[in-house]
């Protein structure tokens, strides 16, 4: 058991700041600056329940469905390793716009629900979340061969690594939101999205490596 504790550690850093900048990014680091640090951490509770509705829809087919041979290994592997890449190129290349609320509005506190549904249904309605999950769900059950405690154990654990990392990242904004500027989440952008495509080559070169 100590192995699938481990990985979804490694696993749920690396998701956390490697595929972490998307638009639920922006909107936690908004959520955070212009309603608080209360309001972000709701967020990030809704994209926590919308993350483990998909791993679990996911699970429940690709523990059928995986049958482990060494064709499938080498496609799964070539696969996610293109994915990455295009990931790596996308993230690399955004352009980044984060709105600035200037206006003096009536601050009121709302329902708590509310950033909770926002959080779930942003990051559920982003069909790249989908195809994301997807991509590691099927590696993840592939590398374990349907051992299905192990695969829950692993996925549990990295979800809730990327829900602490996160609040973090609201807290942070929080903290330090004057210094939050499109040319910093662009900078970000840059070594995700370099990290993203190492990453990617180096899946390629492993899949062949161990299928040849």
């Amino acid at each position: 058991m100590i192995t699938p504790i481990w990985e979804g550690l490694v696993l749920g850093l690396t998701l956390a700041f490697l595929f972490g900048f998307g638009p639920a990014l922006f909107a936690l680091i908004q959520t955070s600056i212009h309603r608080g640090l209360w309001s972000g951490f709701q967020m990030a509770f809704g994209i926590f329940l919308s993350d483990a509705t998909l791993v679990t829809l996911c699970l429940l087919g690709a523990l059928q469905i995986i049958n482990e041979t060494p064709e499938n290994q080498l496609v799964f592997g070539l696969i996610t390793g293109v994915i990455l890449i295009i990931f790596g190129i996308v993230t690399f290349t955004r352009e980044v716009k984060i709105a600035d609320d200037t206006n003096n509005e009536e601050i009121r506190k709302p329902n708590p629900i509310t950033y909770i549904l926002k959080g779930f249904f942003l990051n559920f309605t982003n069909p790249f979340v989908w195809l994301f999950w997807i991509l590691w769900v099927t590696t993840i059950t592939s590398n374990y061969q349907g051992e299905t405690d192990s695969v829950i154990l692993l996925f549990s654990i990295t979800l809730l690594v990327i829900l602490a990392t996160d609040m973090l990242k609201c807290f942070g904004a929080y903290k330090i939101k004057r210094y939050v500027t499109p040319r910093f989440i662009q900078w970000i952008n840059w070594v995700a999205g370099s990290g993203l495509m190492v990453f990617g080559i180096f899946l390629l070169i492993r899949a062949f490596i161990e299928f040849f």
